[in-house]
């Protein structure tokens, strides 16, 4: 199993990952302002999706000890070693309705880390981490999506933050759903998360990643 360093920031402060990340210069700017993890995405529905051609390139702008990760919706072994193949990557991100088993058979199959997001709309949402915890190395805590929605994160919603506040898990997680330059920091705040994903709160439209955006919300996750 490979162990990834994910220790960039300030010391002890709350780590960043900058997901659908498209183009190289996006790729730079999030880690010249100090992102720990940047994601690529493979999900053919999504405005932020990559080939794997486009991955491999993204990740070789990457600088050492800055994760990078591919989010991946209910992919096949197929698809998952096609990837692998031609990616250098740190971790996989879970994002579908894969089941504690089938984030195991990924994770053997892989060899890498796997973060699994569990979608969160009230309290009764957080009793399926404990067995996601058994079998992924992170969770990601994100906002559920609603019912009729074309994708599974990206979304832009948050939900009740107060829901997880003072709760601790077993397995390192991270926060994501609707998480702004303007909001991040209350988030931190009322969760005590120690790691921030965002997609959607760093464009200029879907997709569409801002520079100035990234800086800013990696400057409200690590002031000073």
């Amino acid at each position: 199993m490979v162990t990834i360093a994910v220790n960039r920031g300030r010391p002890g402060g709350v780590r960043v990952k900058i997901c659908g990340l498209t183009r190289p210069e996006h790729v730079r700017a999030a880690a010249e302002a100090g992102a720990a993890y940047l994601g690529f995405v493979f999900f053919p529905k999504s405005p932020r999706n990559v080939s794997i051609a486009q991955a491999r390139d993204l990740a070789l702008e990457a600088p050492m000890g800055v994760a990078k990760v591919a989010l991946l919706v209910d992919a096949t072994d197929a698809e998952i070693d096609a990837i692998l193949a031609e990616v250098p990557l740190d971790m996989l991100q879970l994002h579908g309705k894969e089941s504690p088993a089938r984030v195991a058979e990924i994770r053997a199959r892989a060899g890498l880390p796997v973060m699994k997001a569990v979608g969160v709309a009230e309290a009764a949402d957080l009793a399926a981490i404990p067995a996601y915890e058994a079998v992924a190395d992170q969770i990601l805590v994100d906002a559920k999506a609603p019912k009729d929605a074309a994708l599974p994160g990206g979304n832009g919603l948050s939900f009740d933050w107060r829901l997880i506040a003072g709760r601790e898990w077993a397995k390192p997680w991270m926060l994501a759903g609707g998480l702004t330059p303007d909001n991040v920091a209350e988030a931190i705040r009322l969760t005590g998360a120690k790691q921030v994903d965002v997609s959607s709160g760093v464009e200029s439209a879907p997709g569409e990643k801002d520079e100035a955006l990234i800086r800013a919300f990696i400057a409200a996750v690590q002031p000073g």
